[in-house]
């Protein structure tokens, strides 16, 4: 069973996604469930995580509509305003649905270096794990020496790391990342999810060579049990097709067991999200 821990929906807008650059000008259309089923069932996976695009709690009641009228939709992740001083009343509403499994906040647009650190920030995080509500990290390289101190504050908060924290795999850049890599994967209740690197090389000219070290970077701090397929669908279309990213991660965790396999591909994801 193939579960995809980290894939996007959104009905698309200029402005809400100006983060779609020139560059990435392919993906510049709606992307619904009815474009995403035809391509689940060619490649052989039963469900997915619908990971937040927009920071709004509009988005959060856009993805739990297409959840609860699309079995395949096995949860979502959402956005809180985890400053607001009201949040408290905000994620109970949300907890309470049982689709909405956790929350993320681009962490990677924010100027300030140090936004994860923040006092007003981190007093949102602390209210997660009692509402039974995990937390996806998304960050930069330059952002994981603040994201050790983050996750060194809350040891029993369920965290995970998107896109392998976004290394510059175009650039060939690797110590800088894989030090900080490993320091964070020492905290048990991180998770890595092995999603967004084709996004990072070169789209038109990536390999699986190079991209190898940095996935053998993470199965070497997290281990089998704590790493997740995830697509990243629809990003991941502007350097190649769902079946090339599955074909990717497919040809590298070919020398696990069976049972190391089967969490990788769904264990971990259920278990991680309570699917």
């Amino acid at each position: 069973m193939i579960i995809d821990s980290h894939q996007h929906f959104w009905q698309y807008e200029v402005e809400k996604h100006s983060w779609i650059d020139d560059s990435m000008k392919t993906i510049r259309r709606d992307f619904l469930p009815a474009d995403l089923k035809p391509i689940y069932k060619q490649n052989d996976v039963e469900g997915c995580v619908a990971v937040q695009a927009d920071q709004t709690l509009e988005e959060n009641d856009f993805l739990l509509d297409l959840a609860k009228k699309n079995s395949f939709i096995k949860g979502i992740v959402g956005w809180l305003d985890l400053q607001d001083k009201k949040v408290t009343i905000t994620m109970e509403k949300y907890a309470s649905e049982t689709l909405f499994k956790g929350v993320r906040h681009i962490i990677q647009g924010e100027d300030d270096p140090n936004f994860i650190l923040r006092e007003s920030f981190n007093n949102g995080i602390s209210l997660l794990e009692k509402n039974n509500l995990t937390y996806d990290i998304l960050v930069y390289p330059h952002q994981l020496g603040a994201t050790l101190e983050f996750v060194e504050k809350f040891p029993n908060q369920k965290f995970v790391i998107d896109h392998i924290a976004k290394p510059y795999i175009k650039d060939g850049y690797y110590s800088g990342w894989s030090t900080l890599i490993k320091a964070i994967s020492k905290h048990e209740n991180v998770y890595c999810k092995l999603s967004g690197m084709v996004t990072e090389a070169d789209y038109n000219n990536w390999s699986y060579e190079q991209i190898t070290p940095y996935m053998e970077l993470i199965l070497e701090s997290f281990g089998p049990k704590r790493i997740m397929f995830g697509s990243d669908w629809p990003v991941c279309l502007v350097a190649g097709n769902y079946t090339q990213i599955k074909d990717l991660v497919s040809q590298f965790i070919a020398r696990l067991s069976p049972t190391e396999q089967a969490a990788f591909w769904s264990t971990n994801a259920i278990k991680f999200y309570n699917l």
